[in-house]
């Protein structure tokens, strides 16, 4: 069994006295595409900000690799919420590529031919090539996922983690991004994906954490994707689903 890239031990979060996650034990390991399930406001992506050390945890730890996410940092990378992102920023799709560079980069070092070469790499990868010159408000929202994805790809991350990503995108751009999540994780890559979508969950994610504020289930999709766990995890709103294989 491979050693856990991103370990969290007891974690409790809290904003203010309002207690968000209790007590979370999870291990993620490479090689997988990991499905983050629950329902809004169910933590989710409170638990991506404690990975990433953009808040203060009250208990537990999280290590990336067995240390801190400072030492790691630049081998982490994170997709945020469209809604998150300030769309009107003046910059090209290309520009946006080019910034998953500066992780790299020392202060006032600059960027070189090599980082233009993995970004026009990166957007090749993900199909927008043809709009590199494009300011980056001017594009769908299945191309502003994409360029960000590329952005991701252009800064060679070891673990992805991605909120959200197919909210708002056409079908060929869905199936163009878990296409390209499963190849991350064949190259031995960890992706962590916010998704909200119960019926695709089967489909697109080898291990699922199913929470809400805590954790309900956590492992291989085919046994811990069951109607008692998402009951359990969904309290009373569980949305229409469709029903699949996966759900006995």
């Amino acid at each position: 069994m491979p050693n856990p890239v991103i370990s969290i031990k007891g974690l409790s979060v809290s904003y203010g006295r309002k207690r968000v996650l209790t007590n979370i034990f999870m291990d993620f390991e490479p090689g997988h595409v990991y499905g983050i399930i629950g329902p809004n406001g169910a933590g989710k992506s409170t638990l991506f900000k404690a990975v990433l050390g953009l808040l203060d945890i009250n208990a537990g730890s999280i290590l990336i690799k067995g240390e801190p996410i400072e030492a790691h940092r630049r081998q982490v990378v994170y997709v945020p919420q469209k809604s998150d992102v300030d769309w009107s920023f003046p910059a090209t799709a290309f520009d946006i590529v080019l910034m998953g560079r500066y992780p790299h980069k020392k202060l006032l070092q600059r960027l070189n031919e090599h980082d233009r070469a993995l970004a026009r790499a990166a957007l090749k990868e993900t199909g927008m090539e043809q709009f590199e010159n494009r300011q980056i408000g001017e594009l769908s929202g299945g191309q502003q996922q994409r360029i960000f994805l590329a952005r991701a790809l252009c800064q060679e991350a070891e673990i992805f983690l991605l909120d959200e990503p197919f909210v708002g995108v056409d079908a060929t751009t869905e199936d163009n991004i878990i296409k390209i999540l499963r190849s991350l994780a064949e190259e031995g890559k960890t992706i962590l994906v916010i998704h909200h979508d119960l019926s695709s969950v089967p489909e697109y994610f080898s291990r699922i954490a199913l929470i809400n504020q805590r954790l309900i289930t956590f492992g291989d999709t085919a046994e811990a994707f069951t109607k008692e766990n998402i009951n359990k995890a969904y309290s009373g709103q569980l949305p229409i689903l469709h029903q699949t294989g996966g759900w006995e």
